[in-house]
């Protein structure tokens, strides 16, 4: 396998070599003598085989962001980052930093797949009560009404009549299904479906607000970690716009960019661009003043983490009733459909 033919590294991964070699860095440990430990320990496979291949690059180079750029594996950012570290001679700190970053990724990736994955599990199962209900009970509560001399009617016939079409044609019901497994598959294993899940996302009602804060999110915690790299505002708000994945927040930067290019102050132009307003605008604009804008920025970071934790959280606090009650409704409107004509034809038998 060729390097070009590798798989990006996920949050997890980075996190877990940036944690490592913080700590190897600021134990005075040299990044190849680093690299050299971490090969001992690890395992083989694809990993200890990036490994050796920085390594190598290293040993030959002398850059850390040489070394891990010739894997392909590692994102644009991370590999900036690391290489204004090598120049700035604060490595072991951008490598806490990015650490920290991309845990928080990691974590943000994992309460959007919790919030996604449980109405999707529910979704699953109310389908296959109600299939059950529908192709195997019914049939049973017809042959009832016909041995009573009478027959379904309405609501409950449509349903039955419903039923006997899914049985018959379960082959077909089948196939699509799994085409929605193949679709589910895509959108969240493919880069090109997870950008579309993201588009998606960020345009529909119910989680625009939630990939709003998502991406400012990261957004401030890009500008917090590159501001106390030592890099300026511009470089910063430049860098850290390639980590913007949100239609109306790169709009947003953009304009802010202008603003910067006309002259106006940093917290000016976010204000004037409208990332970010009230309260956190007047947080950035004391801490610009007094020079402690990447604190100022990291404070913010942390209340959008803390707003995108609650938001999951009442989101499924409000999808798990809805789909239950949902399923409530429609699993009694199958059964009373049939259960109140048959307790009217036994009180007439009776």
């Amino acid at each position: 396998m060729t390097t070009h033919q590798r798989k990006p590294l996920t949050n997890n991964e980075i996190y877990t070599f940036c944690e490592q070699m913080g700590m190897i860095l600021k134990a005075g440990i040299s990044s190849i003598e680093g690299i050299s430990i971490m090969l001992e320990d690890a395992s083989e496979g694809e990993g200890k085989n990036i490994l050796d291949e920085i390594y190598t690059q290293l040993d030959l180079t002398g850059s850390l962001y040489s070394a891990l750029a010739s894997t392909h594996v590692f994102p644009k950012y991370v590999l900036d980052m690391i290489n204004l570290g090598e120049t700035s001679g604060k490595l072991d700190e951008v490598m806490d930093s990015l650490a920290l970053y991309y845990q928080r990724e990691e974590n943000i990736s994992l309460g959007i797949k919790n919030a996604i994955m449980y109405p999707l599990i529910m979704i699953g199962m109310m389908i296959l009560v109600i299939s059950v209900l529908i192709v195997k009970v019914m049939p049973i509560f017809n042959q009832v009404f016909i041995q009573l001399g009478s027959e379904m009617t309405g609501f409950s016939r449509g349903v039955l009549d419903f039923g006997t079409t899914l049985s018959r044609y379960s082959a077909i019901f089948v196939i699509l299904i799994a085409l929605l497994l193949i679709l589910g598959l895509y959108f969240n294993k493919s880069n090109s479906g997870r950008e579309k899940l993201k588009h998606f996302g960020s345009k529909f009602f119910l989680t625009k607000n939630l990939y709003e804060k998502i991406a400012l999110g990261r957004f401030t915690n890009g500008l917090a970690m590159t501001l106390s790299s030592g890099l300026d505002t511009d470089q910063s708000i430049e860098l850290v716009s390639q980590l913007a994945d949100h239609p109306e927040l790169l709009e947003k930067i953009a304009h802010c960019q202008n603003y910067i290019s006309e002259g106006e102050s940093f917290s000016d132009a976010l204000s004037k661009s409208h990332i970010f307003s009230g309260v956190y605008s007047r947080m950035l604009s004391i801490g610009y003043k007094s020079g402690v804008m990447d604190e100022a920025m990291q404070k913010i970071a942390n209340q959008y983490n803390d707003d995108v934790d609650t938001s999951v959280g009442h989101l499924l606090s409000i999808l798990e009733p809805t789909l239950v009650a949902i399923l409530s409704i429609i699993v009694g409107m199958i059964l009373l459909s049939v259960m109140l004509p048959l307790l009217g034809i036994m009180s007439t038998i009776g």
